[in-house]
């Protein structure tokens, strides 16, 4: 593991979970870093840092992250996500909207309107170290890493998304053993 640029990394997310305090922005963590702030422990090396933020929120965001030194990547199409870059820690915000009856859904691009999966956004913050952020919930994350490949065809399914699950299953049961009062879609407390 490369522990310099995982030190680069958590610096990173500290910084953008500041700033989203300080201008007023929610931002969750996705992906690999997620399940890390969810296991309290860093697993493997990650190539970039993935997020979700409010629809509404990108431009403000944007300004910021430009302000302090990200530069903006191409990526997909406008409204989907913003990606950002500095040095070589790559940011990437999946942009959410609601629709009517409230439901988190895609923010925009393609697939602007379907669902992310049910209490996505209702986990505690994730913890590694002294650091907290806010993380999707280790539920949603094992969905989206087996539904990715159905959901954008051409999209292989990688070993390390079944790793991953494999990891955050695994964390679910050792939760709810020790927590025997725990119910499946109940809060599992955490650590």
């Amino acid at each position: 593991m490369d522990e310099e640029r995982a030190a680069r990394h958590l610096h990173a997310i500290d910084e953008v979970v500041g700033l989203a305090e300080e201008i007023g922005v929610q931002v969750w963590l996705r992906g690999g870093w997620a399940m890390d702030f969810y296991l309290g422990e860093i697993t493997r090396d990650h190539g970039d840092i993935d997020w979700f933020a409010w629809v509404e929120d990108a431009p403000k965001l944007a300004a910021e992250l430009v302000g302090r030194g990200y530069e903006p990547l191409p990526g997909p199409p406008p409204g989907q996500q913003l990606d950002f870059g500095r040095g070589d820690v790559e940011l990437s915000f999946a942009l959410l909207g609601r629709d009517e009856d409230g439901r988190v859904v895609v923010g925009g691009g393609p697939w602007k309107g379907e669902p992310w999966p049910d209490g996505m956004l209702d986990a505690p913050p994730g913890r590694l170290g002294r650091l907290r952020c806010p993380i999707i919930s280790p539920a949603a994350q094992i969905e989206i890493k087996r539904m990715m490949p159905a959901w954008v065809p051409g999209m292989p399914r990688r070993p390390k998304d079944l790793e991953d699950v494999a990891r955050l299953q695994a964390a679910l049961y050792e939760r709810r053993h020790a927590h025997p009062e725990a119910r499946p879609g109940s809060r599992i407390p955490h650590p």
